[in-house]
């Protein structure tokens, strides 16, 4: 794949999924906000909204991170800094690699995007596989649950994670604009910065520039690094085997720091916005690079024919890394282009094409000598024309592409190297019957995946569609309810892994003879904004049919337990709930309360669990509001998750105390926001179930941060 050919297909192919845009508007004026406030929300309201639609939130469950909660739950990966969002957790693999993790779905049942388009990198290949997304320099991350994914795609089952960074520019600035942040904490000895720079190049003609760099320590944890059912196992190994009883009880009493958990990160960008007379072009450039550790599971290599699933690292198998310590060394090189035409008075009233091209590779490293080297090559684009609205009917159509060459050389490359290509045709349609409301969507995509070492080619045909209708009985209340049908094509990974995938601890052997997997989907929700109160409820369930999945054969292939991909039925149920509401003035603030709980069930046609599913959590919080200064007080608690797969570990349960105190001595257009920290207050040791190395890998102890963020 070259410039040149993902150039030729951007002006040949008219096929699109329309991203979710964050569309600015003007609020009624009982939602007005109060002077000031600009600085959080530039004066508008944002909504979530979809090509041709007024607002997004009927087909889907949306939430919006931007502002101070951004800055608030600002870190490294992406998927750290959405666990506080209903429904959402984190693989948590390392503090180097963290993806997201929506209603209990993981890998490539999660899409995560740059303004609508796929990040193209090899972060749905494994959990040690860091997402090249740097939230430095992230205006807005929004986070899209329920139906209305099949607007990104068929692997998006589980839900989408789409970043706005601004790096294409959206408009002509009125004048030169600057935005920073930097911050520093203590559990990391995290030191970071992250600016941007955008200025009028003439009337239409605009420039944005963004940078960002990110170093910490191995972090600080509370306890042990083991959890006591693998430190008790040591223990045990080290009393049956003397001659390696002084190193096994070393690993075993291994505590308060978290070895190879080190990181270092740096990104540039820019880009050109041109503004015309009904016409608007942008292109952008970026590249990240990031190199972090990855911590080795203690003990593995001494007894492999005890191991889980779920709790080991990628690369300490004996035959394969030594007393090294190993990291991951990865880069990208990524060109964004977006366009759009007026069409004038016909029945669409604008034309809109985004595109990206990624040239991405990591290396594995122990110590300093070259493992195994990942590299993806990929091109994604989508066209899509806007309807007019006429009778209170409005809607996009319009088709996607994506191409993906992968390829993984050394001794783990578990996957032979393939390529996957898809077209997609696309509606998504809305009538407003007031206090009624219709949306509907449509899907068709067409996938082919090949792996020509392997002499094997598999083509499939998905058709995805959702249905929703929306009742407002009274201003403030809306209730609905959802239907879907989504299907999503077997991914590479699913159909043509055959070798050792160390960051599971198995010996991973695919299946090319996988089916499309499907799911039925219905969920109802109620939403409401009454007495200064937000209040939002929803509950799914989702079936599926074929449902791919890792089946242990009970085999060991050089010590490694062997798990092959097959398929089967599957049943998902959930539930979300959030509130924020006002309790009372004190003084100058203003109290508002927080409350936020998700819960979701995974069950397999035989009965069994599926594995990694985050158990219950709640979160409740306080918060002092004024002009100048808010002040925070939360805590999130995570039950204990026993209802696991067979060879999966449980989890205990825990809470985080978080504190944050945010003082804004100038506000508006110009403006200052100084935030002290301090989370997990009281040490509290956690351990993310969701995550493949929960046995090994905890989450950082108490951690005090400063971080400071100016907009001029």
């Amino acid at each position: 794949m070259t410039f040149f050919r993902a150039a030729l297909i951007a002006t040949t192919s008219f096929v699109f999924c329309p991203p979710l845009l964050a569309q600015q508007a003007t609020p009624p004026e009982s939602e007005a906000l109060p002077q000031g406030s600009g600085d959080d929300f530039h004066g508008d309201v944002i909504y979530v909204t979809a090509g041709g639609l007024a607002r997004l939130d009927m087909l889907a469950g949306t939430s919006v991170i931007e502002g101070d909660e951004l800055q608030r739950n600002l870190a490294g990966q992406i998927g750290d800094i959405l666990v506080r969002t209903p429904g959402v957790s984190a693989t948590s693999f390392s503090p180097g690699a963290s993806r997201p993790v929506l209603r209990g779905f993981q890998g490539d049942r999660v899409r995560v995007l740059i303004d609508g388009i796929g990040a193209i990198d090899a972060s749905n290949t494994s959990a040690d596989h860091a997402v090249t997304i740097d939230p430095l320099t992230a205006e807005r991350i929004e986070v899209v649950r329920g139906p209305a994914v099949l607007l990104y795609g068929s692997s998006a089952i589980g839900g989408a994670v789409n970043v706005i960074d601004k790096r294409i520019p959206p408009r002509v600035p009125e004048h030169v604009h600057f935005d920073a942040i930097g911050s520093l904490d203590s559990a990391h000895d995290q030191r970071e910065g992250g600016a941007s720079l955008d200025l009028p190049l003439g009337g239409n003609l605009a420039l944005h520039l963004d940078g960002s760099w990110r170093k910490t320590d191995d972090v600080e944890i509370p306890g042990f690094v083991l959890a006591p059912a693998l430190r008790q196992e040591l223990l045990e190994h080290a009393a049956e085997e003397p001659d390696e009883a002084a190193e096994l009880l070393e690993a075993a009493n291994l505590r308060g720091v978290l070895p190879s958990s080190a990181t270092e990160t740096y990104s540039l960008g820019g880009g050109l916005g041109w503004f015309g007379n009904g016409i608007s072009l942008g292109a952008a450039v970026g590249y990240y690079d990031s190199r972090y550790g990855v911590p080795l599971r203690p003990g593995a290599h001494h007894h492999h024919d005890h191991d889980h699933d779920d709790d080991h690292d990628d690369h300490d198998h004996h035959h394969h890394h030594g007393d090294e310590p190993v990291s991951i060394g990865l880069e990208q090189w990524r060109a964004d282009f977006r366009g759009a035409i007026d069409l004038g008075d016909g029945p669409f009233e604008e034309l809109t094409t985004r595109w990206a091209y990624s040239d991405y590779t990591h290396i594995e490293f122990e110590g300093d000598a070259v493992g195994t080297t990942f590299a993806v090559e990929g091109v994604e684009g989508r066209v899509e024309l806007i309807q007019r609205e006429r009778g209170g009917w409005r809607g996009s159509i319009g088709g996607q592409y994506l191409f993906r060459d992968f390829v993984a050389e050394g001794a783990e490359a578990f996957v032979a190297p393939n390529t996957t290509e898809s077209f997609a045709l696309f509606t998504l349609q809305e009538v407003d019957f007031d206090p009624f409301e219709v949306e509907l969507g449509a899907r068709f995509e067409r996938s082919e995946l090949e792996a020509e070492t392997l002499g094997v080619a598999r083509r499939f045909d998905t058709f995805s569609g959702a249905l929703g209708l929306a009742w407002s009985p009274m201003p403030g209340l809306r209730l609905g309810l959802n239907g879907s049908r989504a299907a999503r094509a077997p991914s590479a990974e699913e159909l043509f892994a055959d070798g050792p995938h160390i960051a599971t601890q198995q010996y991973e052997v695919g299946n090319p003879e996988l089916r499309q997997e499907t799911a039925w989907g219905l969920e109802g929700y109620a939403r409401a904004s009454l007495g200064g109160a937000d209040l939002g409820l929803s509950i799914y369930g989702t079936w599926f049919d074929d449902f791919v999945y890792l089946h242990a054969t009970g085999a060991e292939i050089d010590e490694l337990p062997v798990y092959r991909q097959q398929q089967q039925g599957a049943d998902y149920f959930g539930i979300e709930a959030e509130a924020s509401f006002p309790l009372t003035r004190l003084g100058g603030f203003r109290l508002v309360g927080d409350v936020q709980g998700d819960y979701v069930r995974a069950t397999l046609a035989d009965g069994d669990p599926v594995p990694r599913i985050p158990p219950l959590s709640l979160l409740g919080a306080l918060e002092a509001q004024s002009d100048p200064l808010d002040l925070r007080a939360e805590v999130q608690w995570f039950d204990s998750q026993s209802r696991v797969a067979p060879l999966e570990t449980p989890t205990g349960s825990f809470a985080h105390v978080n504190l944050s105190a945010a003082w804004k001595p100038l506000r508006g257009d110009d403006n200052l926001t100084v935030m002290l920290q301090a989370n997990n207050l009281f040490d509290a040791e956690g351990r993310r179930h969701a995550s493949f190395t929960k046995d090994f890998v905890p989450l950082a102890g108490r951690n005090v941060k400063l971080s400071v963020k100016l907009s001029l």
